[in-house]
């Protein structure tokens, strides 16, 4: 069994995680993960575009023995401010199904075969974004002389409302482009 615990001081507030260093560095490693998979660009905004506005969330993950693993910080796009044909266009991403996931095991045991979970990192940082979506610089990491400009988004980030249908585009292709076949009854598995 697998428990995740969250700390009810958790800061809520930028001014509150500013204070503590852990937080601090949160952060940090969050805007590095965003830089380094070129999330976004800096611009002015065009005439008659909007921008959505975004915040930190902080959380701290404890295991099941609530011992402190770390203090994870997410930058989240406040995309409930978008709007269809505007921010987006298409939201849809299939899931897996239950029964999928448990045929897959299923065979798997049957075969004695072994069976590999993978955990992607910033996941949502990695689908492309087809529409074009503007959000203000997060607070803290505004770049000095051009704190007027804004981010253009390349890539989703959480909170978009396009964010898991970017996601779902991006790894369909690269397992297309693999040599892997999407199975014609469940769009989220893959053969190969």
């Amino acid at each position: 069994m697998f428990a995740l615990y969250c700390h009810v001081d958790d800061p809520v507030h930028f001014e509150e995680a500013i204070k503590d260093r852990k937080w601090i560095e949160s952060m940090d490693e969050e805007i590095k993960a965003i830089e380094r998979n070129k999330t976004w660009d800096l611009v002015e905004l065009p005439k008659g575009k909007e921008v959505i506005g975004v915040k930190w969330v902080y959380k701290t993950k404890s295991n099941a023995e609530s011992k402190i693993e770390r203090h994870k910080t997410r930058l989240v796009v406040r995309g409930y401010k978008q709007q269809y044909g505007r921010d987006y266009e298409e939201t849809f991403a299939p899931v897996a199904r239950m029964e999928t996931v448990r045929a897959v095991l299923s065979i798997a045991t049957q075969n004695k075969l072994k069976v590999y979970q993978m955990n992607v990192k910033s996941t949502f940082l990695n689908g492309v974004l087809m529409e074009e979506v503007y959000i203000e610089q997060p607070l803290g990491y505004e770049k000095k002389s051009q704190e007027h400009k804004v981010c253009r988004l390349k890539k989703a980030l959480y909170g978009l409302k396009q964010a898991l249908r970017a996601w779902y585009s991006r790894i369909d292709s690269y397992l297309l482009e693999n040599g892997f076949e999407k199975c014609e009854g469940e769009p989220t598995l893959y053969i190969k």
